[in-house]
Parts: structure tokens; C-alpha cells; sequence
């Protein structure tokens, strides 16, 4: 079977109805071996991060005890449930309940022990401790596991990075469609006005909020996404420029379409080809502005697992290199990664590339 005949069976299978094109774009990007191995390698790791309360956590996922089955990572026991002497909660670290649960049953337990909150008060040795069987990539210096703080700071950045992405993205592609397919005094006027609100410094913005509202994920998605929808009206502003004047739209207004129908029906997929190719790079942009407000600490509220902050311990904390190296080795892999898709994605839509 050749390659052709075995491409089209595949998307036969699948129900899918690719046009040449897009095959052949599609093609384009999985031949770019880099960044098509960045993006299943990017995916698992979000996908992995998504279940983080299953990966790291100081709750079993399910206990067996006296014949019941307890899952202590959806509901809150006390330690009385399993024989112990107190009504709180159930501290499943402790050595005595431990004992208790094994007595009569059994823990299955996350393969790393830690929450993001959750305290080491074991370590034997002054916060932050080093690499260990129990802490691996050891603590920071309130005695919180590492590894367990870098996948939830992992999630989140992701999920703020994406989140702001798409809401940039939309605000975005619509005011440059706007500016571009009506041209004159509109494009003049958002053109007048970008000026202005992009030369608002956002740090300050950021600092006088943070002195009177505590910031949280919404109000820094918020705060970030009045100037971050910018990045990608230029590009699409440029391409309904070109696009206004082709035939097809003027036969298109002669017919008596409405301009709704020609911006979003007929021009708007011809733009979004460039915008496509920047997405990656704006998502990259998105998680650096969380990681660099969490290091000046104007970022999550504190606590949070963040990568900022992380990266803020390892040069408040130089007596413990394994901080700053883990982070910024984390920082830089994602990063990478990012990089890495934008540029099979651009080398995918580019039409001076032919199919390998």
C-alpha cells in the first residue's frame, strides 16, 4: 500500500473528510520530526498533569479498612473512621494511622505522597532538605515536596497560558478583522487606540490592583488579557487588508451578502491560517507573563503552586541549588516544547513548503 493510498485509508477510518490541502499540511508537520515529537511529548505531560491529585497527593486514592472502602482523595475522613482519636482529618502520612489502616486493611496510595500544601514535618534536617527517598527532588523551605509543587505549577501555568490564549485570540482575530475589512476612519481610530493602550505599562497596572485587591487566577487572566489580545490583530488586520480587495469578496457585496457573512465566511479562514501560526508562540508568551508576575510575587496568592514561585525560592534559597535547577529545567523543557510546535505549525502553512 502506498503512502497516498494508506493516508486515505486512514482518514477513511477515522471519518474524516481532509481536503488536499489540508493533508498535505498535515503531512508538512508530522515529517517535522521535532515538532511533531514536542507535541505528543507536550500533550502527555499536560494530559498527565490533569490528574495530578493522582499522581501526587498525601491522600490514599483508596483505603480498605475493617471490610470498607474508603476513596480519602474525594472525601474527607477522620482519623476516628480508622480507629485513631481525634475527629479531624485523617493525617495519612502519620506512622500511627499508618499502622492503624494496615492493621486491618490497606492504602493504595498516589506514587508520590505529597500534596502541593502539604508539609514534611519528618525531614530531620533544616527546610530546604535535599533529594531524598521520600522528598526526590527534595523541599523548598517551608518543607513542601518539590516534585509534587512543580506538577501542580506545570497544571496551572498550562491551564492560565491556554485559557488567556484563546480568550486573546478571540478578542484579537475580531478587532483585527474589523480594522482590516472596513479600512478608513475604523482603522484609523483602532489603530490611534492601540497605540495608546499599549504603551499603558501593565506591571504598574498589576502593582496598584495588587495594593488593594488580593490576586487571583481570574483577576490576573482579566488584568493580562486587557493587553495580551493585541499580539495577533496586526496579522489578521493585514490579511482582511488583502483580502477586501480580491474578486471574490467584491462579487460577494455585488450579490448582496451581508459583511458578516464575507468577514467570517469568506475571508476570515484565509487570515486564520497566519494566526495559527503564531498560537503556539502566544500560548509560550501567555505562561512566561504568569511565571514572571508569581517571581516578582504579584502573581497567584501565596501558597499556590507556581512555577514563578518555585523559580523565586531557587535565588532566595542559593544554598539549595536543587530548587532553582529543577525549576528552571522544567521552565525551559515546556518552553522548548512550545517552540518547537510553532515552528512544525509554521512550516506546515507555508506555502513554499512541499510535502516531504
Amino acid at each position: 500500500m502506498t503512502a497516498a493510498a494508506d493516508t486515505e485509508h486512514r482518514d477513511r477510518f477515522l471519518g474524516m473528510k481532509v481536503t488536499p490541502l489540508a493533508r498535505r499540511r498535515l503531512d508538512n508537520f508530522r515529517a517535522n520530526r521535532r515538532g511533531f515529537i514536542s507535541l505528543w511529548l507536550f500533550l502527555i505531560l499536560f494530559v498527565g498533569s490533569l490528574f495530578a491529585e493522582f499522581i501526587a497527593n498525601d491522600k490514599p486514592i483508596l483505603v480498605k479498612y475493617d471490610g470498607g472502602y474508603y476513596m480519602p482523595i474525594f472525601t474527607m475522613y477522620p482519623e476516628t473512621t480508622f480507629g485513631g482519636e481525634f475527629p479531624t482529618e485523617a493525617d495519612y502520612n502519620d506512622p500511627v494511622l499508618i499502622k492503624l489502616v494496615e492493621s486491618k486493611g490497606w492504602m493504595i496510595r498516589p506514587p508520590i505522597p505529597w500534596h502541593h500544601t502539604s508539609v514534611n514535618y519528618q525531614l530531620g534536617t533544616p527546610a530546604p532538605a535535599k533529594p531524598g527517598p521520600r522528598n526526590w527532588l527534595g523541599t523548598d523551605d517551608q518543607a513542601r515536596d518539590l516534585l509534587a509543587r512543580l506538577i501542580y505549577g506545570f497544571r496551572i501555568s498550562v491551564l492560565f497560558g491556554l485559557i488567556l490564549t484563546v480568550a486573546s485570540t478571540v478578542i484579537g482575530v475580531a478587532a483585527g478583522a474589523v480594522q482590516g475589512y472596513f479600512g478608513g476612519w475604523v482603522d484609523l481610530g483602532f489603530q490611534r487606540f492601540m497605540e495608546i493602550w499599549s504603551g499603558i505599562p501593565r506591571l504598574y497596572v498589576l502593582i496598584i490592583l495588587a495594593s488593594f485587591v488580593e490576586p487571583s487566577f481570574w483577576w490576573l487572566l482579566g488584568i493580562l488579557l486587557l493587553f495580551h489580545w493585541m499580539s495577533l490583530v496586526s496579522v489578521v488586520r493585514a490579511e482582511f487588508l488583502r483580502g477586501r480587495q480580491q474578486d471574490y469578496v467584491r462579487a460577494a457585496r455585488a450579490l448582496g451578502v451581508s459583511d458578516a457573512v464575507i468577514m467570517f465566511r469568506h475571508v476570515l479562514p484565509n487570515a486564520m491560517v497566519a494566526a495559527l501560526t503564531l498560537l503556539p508562540f502566544v500560548l509560550n508568551s501567555s505562561i512566561t507573563a504568569l511565571t514572571s508576575l508569581d517571581f516578582l510575587g504579584l502573581g497567584l496568592p501565596p501558597g499556590s503552586a507556581s512555577l514563578g514561585e518555585i523559580l523565586a525560592q531557587g535565588k532566595a534559597n542559593l544554598q539549595a541549588p536543587w530548587i532553582g535547577i529543577t525549576s528552571f529545567c522544567v521552565l525551559a523543557a515546556l518552553l522548548s516544547l512550545l517552540i518547537f510546535v510553532g515552528e512544525a505549525v509554521r512550516d506546515a502553512f507555508d506555502p513554499r513548503k512541499t510535502m516531504v
